[in-house]
């Protein structure tokens, strides 16, 4: 970051929000204090819950036009009356640091990418960190989102892992989960993978964010029971949320180096 302050350069996010979702409202002031102790230049758009999708749209035109602006990030989900598809494809690709639009996405099946997205990637960091050697490995992801469960695959797929992406309508659920040396579990289900589904010293990740009835946040993993069998475990707050901080501010950086 100094070194480019010194040349003038100061990377800036904008971040927009629509709406009083508490988790967005909870991951918009993480990624601003991020950009705050990093020394980056942020900026908020928090609209009200009913703007119109051509209100967002003219919003995102004029963030693409900015030149401060290197790296704009709208938080899902969006209210159900606006067209997430329709504003991510509006994004101008080099400042799309999520790595959402139809364009990044490409690069990223082919091998060949500018940005990954945030949480993945911040995965594999973690996945880097164990020192675990992923080459044929089996990997089983759960969930088969946009923003983690697929792009999770073919990241594994590029380390040349043996991937398997469950979902709801899996059939033998379990014994495909029992089978993996690496889990990543990102269904957003309260304490959904439990003990007698994980192989004996297992990496087991957990993207999960669940609030139970008490108030209190869990991931889709029981950590209580898996953390006795796993070899490595991820909590739930702490573990792959702040990851996926670290990667949207290194896409931001990486923006601003691009664009300059």
């Amino acid at each position: 970051m100094g070194n480019l302050k010194d040349k003038g350069l100061t990377p800036g996010l904008a971040v927009v929000i629509v709406g009083q979702d508490p988790a967005s409202r909870v991951y918009v002031n993480n990624k601003k204090k991020a950009c705050l102790e990093l020394g980056m230049y942020s900026e908020e758009y928090a609209l009200p819950e009913e703007t119109t999708q051509e209100e967002l749209l003219r919003l995102v035109q004029k963030l693409n036009a900015k030149e401060d602006i290197h790296g704009i990030l709208v938080q899902l989900p969006l209210p159900k009356h606006l067209d997430e598809k329709t504003v991510i494809n509006n994004i101008d690709p080099k400042k799309d640091v999520d790595a959402f639009h139809p364009v990044n996405v490409g690069k990223i099946m082919i091998g060949d990418y500018d940005y990954l997205p945030c949480t993945p990637a911040g995965i594999m960091e973690l996945l880097k960190d164990t020192g675990i050697d992923l080459i044929g490995k089996e990997c089983v992801v759960i969930g088969r989102s946009n923003i983690v469960g697929k792009p999770m695959a073919m990241l594994l797929l590029h380390q040349n892992a043996t991937v398997t992406i469950c979902h709801s309508k899996t059939r033998n659920l379990k014994e495909i989960v029992k089978r993996a040396d690496v889990v990543v579990a990102a269904v957003g289900r309260a304490n959904f993978v439990t003990a007698d589904m994980v192989k004996e010293g297992a990496v087991v990740i957990d993207v999960g964010m669940n609030r139970l009835e008490n108030g209190k946040l869990c991931g889709d993993v029981n950590f209580d029971e898996v953390s006795k069998i796993a070899g490595f475990i991820t909590p739930v707050p702490g573990g792959v949320g702040p990851m996926t901080i670290t990667t949207l501010m290194k896409n931001t950086l990486t923006a601003a180096q691009k664009q300059r």
